[in-house]
């Protein structure tokens, strides 16, 4: 049995583009910790069964260096784990609360 030639690693890296990452836009409902924001994430999913349309949401920790405040519409990305939580960042702030 012959082992097939691997391509160098460098190589491969250097040529494929990265692989793309999550991106969300969220609601930030609480920012009392130090450059940590939550970020909750509402979306409308229909029901498997009963098909009602229902909302859902999930709430993220990401790291905030733009000083958030609570209300505001921010963009954020996944990224690699910050802490022990927190697997995202803060990308813009969409829009400001008045």
């Amino acid at each position: 049995m012959a082992r097939k030639a691997a391509a160098p690693a460098a190589e491969a890296t250097a040529l494929e583009p990265r692989g793309t990452r999550k991106v969300r836009e969220g609601m930030v409902v609480s920012n009392k910790m130090e450059k940590t924001v939550v970020v909750q994430i509402s979306r409308q999913v229909q029901h498997g069964l009963y098909g009602k349309i229902v909302k859902k949401s999930s709430k993220f920790k990401a790291h905030d260096d733009q000083s958030c405040d609570i209300g505001d519409k921010v963009e954020i990305m996944e990224t690699r784990p910050i802490s022990r939580e927190k697997r995202w960042r803060v990308v813009r702030i969409i829009e400001k609360v008045k």
